[in-house]
């Protein structure tokens, strides 16, 4: 177990809370015990010790007699600060060099340079937030969509955390109990209602399932999905992308392989992330570079979340068609069946022509008819569904691995009830699930895991 008495927290660290670069305001993070006296030194507008706490003041920035910046200072006073130490925010204006000088000043006056996440890291280990929601920190920042925005602003209200505390707590209370029994096991008693033990797993297999069940969504919230459109040469695969982007990305030509590479582009549908892959024409070719392009193709299909199969409809045979299918089913492979050009020769005439091969979605990607459909049918395919990100949606893959591992130690105490398995041995399994809920939440956790999280975050959060 963790406490907050790790070393080389306990003193105060400065860095640029603002993105670095020029820009009208900046913003300089101190925090720790001396952040209050550091800026008191840098501040001789007034004395910041005799202010109240959430409260601007004006002045400038001196550093050994030289005027540095006419700033806003900001008071957060322990405990009511975002890591719950005290907390002097400098507004400067937002200059680099402006930047730099109040930056190194504050280090000369006793403060040191923060590490990546650390503001975060200090305000998990004084409980102002558990791991989970300390994570979803830098899941917000890093948001790019409306659902990952949602989802991580649901974690860090702690969502997330409610049902694993709760589902722990209740386990903690059946572990002591059996624990108990392991005592008076002369006695031959049980202090551990096994009925009622077997509810308990049953209904915790089913909310931790969950969890994991909705990683897949999750991951796809917060990394999008590679979609790669393929095809045969001359399908109109740059005109759909070029269709589907609203700009004209791609070259686009009557000519055979004009697209040798893939081209890539990300477009947001209902708060999706669509990461398109436009690839080379699918066919022999004795053309060295289009060969290659081919081969990059194949690997982006198999790499690819969902592929979009495009074909021109009149130029499509039957029985090529279904070979196709039959090689993506075969294959494992996410895919829909797009039929191209149907603005040539009547979309009725086509329906008939592949009236045997179901799930095509018939389009004219150059006349911008049924995108929309396709649209949603891409959503569909990926989410199975409409996206609700007010449940709880795992988007981690340390959370999804822990998960895995409690589903696990649930379905081995459940064997051991069926076994009629001593208590030791279930106590054994209760506090795997325990253990592993536990690393989740960071009621269970070590230095390095915590230096490998927060490193991932930026220096100034």
């Amino acid at each position: 177990m963790l406490g907050n008495n790790l070393t080389g927290y306990d003193d105060t660290i400065v860095a640029l809370a603002t993105a670095p670069g020029i820009g009208a305001i900046a913003v300089i993070r101190l925090n720790g015990t001396k952040a209050i006296d550091i800026c008191n030194s840098l501040f001789p507008a007034k004395d910041l010790h005799q202010q109240a706490g959430h409260t601007l003041h004006f002045g400038s920035i001196v550093d050994r007699g030289r005027t540095i910046d006419e700033v806003v200072v900001s008071l957060y006073k322990a405990p009511r600060s975002y890591t719950g130490e005290e907390i002097v925010e400098i507004s400067c204006h937002g200059s680099p060099y402006i930047q730099q000088q109040i930056i190194d000043a504050c280090i000369h006056a006793g403060a040191r340079m923060a590490k990546p996440g650390e503001y975060t890291l200090r305000a998990f280990l004084n409980g102002k937030l558990d791991l989970t929601q300390a994570e979803s920190v830098a899941d917000l920042i890093a948001s790019n969509s409306a659902a990952s925005h949602q989802t991580a602003m649901q974690q860090m209200r702690g969502g997330f955390s409610k049902e694993l505390y709760s589902l722990r707590e209740q386990l903690i209370s059946f572990s002591a109990l059996i624990e108990l029994e392991l005592d008076f096991s002369q006695e031959d008693v049980e202090f551990a209602d096994r009925t009622q033990l077997y509810r308990l797993i049953n209904e915790a297999n089913e909310v931790v399932q969950h969890l994991v069940d909705s990683f897949r969504m999750g991951n796809v919230i917060k990394n999008g999905v590679n979609t790669a459109i393929v095809g045969k040469p001359n399908a109109g695969k740059s005109t759909l992308l070029n269709t589907l982007l609203n700009e004209n990305r791609a070259i686009v030509s009557d000519i055979a392989g004009t697209t040798r590479d893939t081209i890539e582009e990300v477009l947001n549908i209902q708060g999706v992330l669509f990461r398109l892959i436009d690839t080379a024409g699918i066919r022999e070719s004795a053309d060295v570079i289009e060969s290659i392009g081919v081969q990059k193709t194949m690997e982006k299909i198999r790499e690819a979340g969902v592929v979009l199969y495009l074909f021109d409809v009149n130029e499509t045979s039957l029985s090529e068609l279904q070979a196709q299918v039959d090689t993506f089913v075969n294959e494992g492979i996410n895919y829909l069946l797009i039929g191209n050009k149907t603005d040539i020769n009547g979309l009725a005439a086509m329906q008939e022509k592949f009236a045997t091969v179901e799930g095509i979605l018939y389009i004219s990607a150059k006349q911008h008819e049924h995108i929309q459909e396709l649209k949603d049918r891409l959503v569909q395919k990926v989410m199975s569904g409409d996206i609700n990100t007010e449940d709880t949606i795992v988007t981690n893959a340390r959370h999804y691995a822990a998960l895995q591992e409690v589903l696990k130690a649930l379905q081995d105490v459940r064997f051991g009830l069926d076994s009629q398995l001593p208590g030791d041995l279930l106590s054994l399994d209760i506090r795997r699930c325990l253990h592993y809920l536990g690393e989740i939440t960071g009621q269970i956790t070590n230095e390095d895991q915590l230096d490998f999280i927060f490193s991932k975050f930026c220096i100034g959060k």
